[in-house]
């Protein structure tokens, strides 16, 4: 059953440019200046001031509609939930970072502190996230490694290899926090939009990968040093392979256990998450019972199982960053800071749509960035969050960062009084819970078929991304993938999908030529469509597109013209007006790129006529040629001067050129580079495409003028001149036998 649809009907004048410029006064807009949005930065009233304490300190605003009876125990819920989770992942990543395991739990309190007063995100829980820690793990295993001495730096004197550890962990964190602080106040949170959703699930897929082949040697229980740098993961694992026989049998069932219950308790989870009031934290369980057995059974003294061991009891002193683990690390933290924030700031968003409340980049960057600052301060390491555990605090009930306080409450507990009971844990646990951990990362491998079905390129941007971050380690990788990103951008820029359009009859619509059966060709018209911006690397690009769709070169056009004006008017005895030489051969490549000098001749040419037999031009039948600038957002000075001798070869052989949907700021910019001469005006330039056709039929219909046929004899001395209704026939300059 045909849908039934409506109508319109528009009656108004048909508008070029200029024409539709001259009914309609527009607005000239004054553009501020870089000094101008300088002074206005910089200007200061009360209003700005507020604004600026409110931008600054976003608790202030959420404090100020907090709902206590409505909020306060789902908060209180969250925090105690997410708060064991954040415990058992932070002990569990600390060993991604190389440091002791209660170093893990100073991430989960110090940085809390500071994004809770800075921090626009209501919802997310900040702490570890595995792939920041096994990026520090990589800087400190390469300065501090565990065979072999560490790096010749001077702060490491006196310090055990622990000690030294904490130090580059810490100093990492200093800059990455540094480097993110600078951002913010730079105002550039914008950065994160390179970092594309399909990089990202590449690159945190690799990280998964080089996460599980690193926790390999504590659930096998195997004596394997860390290995940092390009290719680090083969080493890892043919050290692993070679000593696979020595695998600790306790570890690895234990290991095998915990993950399988871990992993089915977190199936149910997610399928009765609806009936669920708060999850079942099962990895605190499964940590309290390893803990209880490992210590009934005595498996490190029995099994020789490699265990947590001692625990920091309460907090260190605050510790200065070393000014040489700087030099030695920049490279690193630098994509460690972009990591961090892309991760938090993509996982803040998921849950500020949901929840409807705004967040800023900038100053999730000024927050993330103090907050790595205060907590290297205080012997932490790299924190952003994990979209687990936030998932955690949000399902939980969690409503703003109370929950996040009362978690940083809950690490702080265990730091100070229950610490000495997680010394009996084996390592192998925690190396479970991190590979149980990475479901959803290592999942992310179903994206490939995906994308190869509907993005080529956007699969090769997820493959490079994940096998450089492999293969490279996850700073180069990172690097990797912003190439081929980039590259791929490139690619679709330079090498656009230019189209034909023709009319969908009984419309004013215009679509591509292969996409539809039923179409409207006007003959003599061609409709050519960039869809892309026109910059340098492009501009040859849309040339050669634009020849292959008239299907023709315009200027041999133009030069085999020119040569065969000279023969005609060497025919006609004009040649010694115009010669100076009597060489049929020689003419300047220039003088052969001009446009066709027709003066003095006593007729009108018509290049469609018939020519002499040694005389050979090819026929253009193109009298109008409409150029789609509707997808062209920019156009560059190289550009410019490229389309501009691009239409001006059309004009000079007579093929009318049309502009159409121009941006106004190209336009604008046309003006400002004086593209517009003799030759290309402004009346080529039409608002839209129907209008400029409309134009093209009134030009062309009954197209007929006055011009010259040339009859001569068989002598070759007497010519005369008749007047016709046609173009010249020059077929008559041929003698006759």
């Amino acid at each position: 059953m045909a849908t039934l649809r409506k109508q319109y009907v528009v009656a108004r004048d048909v508008y070029s440019e200029d024409s539709f410029a001259e009914d309609h006064e527009k607005i000239y807009r004054a553009h501020k200046t870089i000094l101008d949005h300088v002074r206005e930065y910089l200007s200061c009233d009360s209003k700005r001031a507020k604004n600026a304490v409110l931008s600054l300190l976003p608790i202030i605003g959420w404090l100020r509609i907090y709902r206590v009876r409505e909020w306060l125990l789902g908060d209180v819920v969250s925090g105690i939930s997410t708060g064991l989770v954040a415990i058992m992942q932070g002990l569990a990543f600390s060993l991604l970072a190389s440091l002791p395991p209660s170093y893990g739990l100073y991430t989960a309190f110090f940085p809390v502190l500071t994004y809770f007063f800075l921090g626009t995100s209501r919802h997310i829980s900040v702490g570890s996230f595995p792939v920041l820690s096994l990026m520090v793990g990589a800087v400190v295993t390469r300065l501090v490694p565990e065979d072999g001495p560490p790096a010749n730096i001077t702060g490491f004197e006196g310090l055990t290899q622990d000690q030294q550890r904490v130090l580059v962990a810490s100093s990492v964190t200093f800059l990455m926090g540094i480097f993110q602080l600078a951002m913010g106040v730079l105002q550039v949170g914008f950065i994160v939009v390179y970092l594309s959703d399909t990089l990202v699930s590449g690159f945190t897929t690799a990280a998964a990968v080089q996460i599980l082949v690193s926790q390999l040697k504590f659930v096998l229980g195997l004596n394997v040093p860390g290995i940092s740098g390009p290719l680090s993961i083969i080493y890892t694992l043919e050290k692993i392979f070679v000593q696979i026989t020595s695998t600790n049998i306790c570890d690895l069932v234990m290991s095998i256990v915990i993950m399988v219950v871990v992993f089915i308790v977190k199936e149910l989870n997610d399928k009765y998450k609806a009936k669920l009031p708060v999850p079942i934290p099962i990895e605190v369980i499964m940590t309290i019972i390893a803990c209880g057995v490992s210590y009934g059974f005595n498996f490190e003294k029995r099994y020789d199982v490699n265990v947590v061991g001692k625990m920091v009891s309460g907090y260190e002193s605050p510790i200065a960053p070393n000014m040489e683990v700087f030099q030695e690390s920049a490279v690193e933290a630098f994509p460690i800071a972009i990591v961090g924030f892309a991760v938090a700031f993509s996982v803040a968003k998921v849950y500020s749509i949901k929840h409807d409340y705004a967040i800023d980049g900038n100053q999730e960057l000024i927050a993330f960035g103090v907050s790595n600052i205060f907590g290297a301060s205080c012997r932490s390491f790299a924190a952003s969050t994990a979209l687990s555990r936030t998932a955690v605090q949000e399902s939980s009930g969690g409503k703003t960062q109370i929950a996040g306080l009362i978690s940083a409450m809950m690490a702080m507990i265990v730091t100070l009084v229950l610490g000495f009971l997680l010394e009996p844990l084996p390592r192998s646990v925690l190396g479970a819970l991190v590979i149980v951990n990475l479901k959803g990362m290592l999942m992310q491998f179903r994206e490939i078929p995906y994308l190869l079905r509907r993005d080529k390129l956007e699969c090769v941007v997820w493959v490079g991304t994940c096998l450089g971050a492999i293969l490279l380690g996850l700073d180069l990788g990172l690097a990797v993938g912003l190439g081929v990103e980039l590259l791929t951008v490139v690619i679709r820029t330079q090498f656009p999908r230019c189209s034909v359009l023709v009319n969908i009859p009984g419309t004013d619509i215009y679509r591509d030529c292969k996409d539809y059966l039923h179409t409207s060709e006007t003959k003599g018209v061609k409709i050519f469509r960039i869809p892309s911006p026109l910059f340098f690397a492009n501009i040859e690009f849309f040339r050669e597109k634009l020849e292959e769709a008239v299907g023709f070169n315009p200027l041999r056009i133009l030069r085999k013209r020119n040569k065969a004006l000279r023969k005609i008017k060497k025919l006609l005895g004009l040649a010694d007006l115009f010669f100076q030489t009597n060489d049929e051969s020689y003419m300047n490549t220039k003088e052969l790129d001009l446009p066709a000098d027709l003066k003095g001749l006593p007729f009108r040419m018509d290049w469609k006529a018939e020519l002499p037999a040694n005389i050979s031009v090819p026929r253009v039948e193109l009298h109008s040629l409409i150029l789609d600038f509707s997808a062209v957002s920019f156009l560059d000075v190289s550009a410019l001067k490229g389309l501009k001798m691009a239409l001006k070869e059309f004009i000079r052989i007579d093929v009318d050129v049309y502009i159409v949907s121009c941006d106004a700021y190209i336009l604008e910019k046309l003006h400002t580079c004086m593209f517009f001469d003799d030759e290309i005006l402004t009346s080529m330039f039409f608002p839209t495409l129907h209008d400029t056709m409309l134009h093209v039929f009134e030009k062309h219909e009954g197209d007929k003028s006055k011009g010259w046929v040339v009859r001569k004899d068989s002598s070759w001395k007497n010519m005369k001149w008749l007047e016709s209704s046609d173009y010249l026939n020059l077929s008559l300059l041929t003698p006759k036998k």
